[in-house]
């Protein structure tokens, strides 16, 4: 067990006290098992994950600092149908009253929103994307 010579133990259990996600917690406790000898055969079947992953894991600890090792990488993912500055000229749509974007409603719901942003944006979204969109809006205000 050659791996994580430079890395403290120490610092793993501080740093899995501190943690609020489970994958992040996953991570630490593969590495602290390491650590105290536990072969990557039994750590890979103790936490149900392939050799590779788990090498990769224990490379990450090497590489880059522990708060960096438990996180995710960002991945690009699809882009956002809505431009950055479509989304704000929605917002501020949201902002005022159904009426005044020619609505007979006195308040915006996820299905008239989803109505909205397909007729001015010609953007086709989910009444439940609708709502995450909406949510992080609540969220940015």
């Amino acid at each position: 067990m050659d791996k994580l010579a430079d890395v403290s133990a120490d610092a793993l259990r501080t740093a899995l006290g501190d943690v609020e996600s489970a994958k992040a917690a996953k991570r630490l406790m593969v590495a602290l098992d390491y650590k105290d000898d536990v072969s990557v055969d039994v750590l890979t079947e103790r936490y149900g994950i392939p050799r590779s992953t788990l090498y990769y894991w224990l490379d990450r600890f090497e590489e880059r600092s522990i708060a960096d090792a438990i996180e995710d990488e960002p991945r690009p993912g699809r882009p956002p149908r809505l431009t950055e500055a479509a989304r704000e000229t929605l917002r501020s749509d949201l902002a005022d009253d159904p009426a005044a974007h020619g609505y007979d409603a006195d308040e915006w719901t996820p299905e008239l929103v989803q109505t909205h942003v397909e007729r001015e944006y010609g953007v086709s979204y989910s009444t439940g994307h609708v709502r995450r969109l909406l949510r992080e809006f609540e969220l940015a205000a």
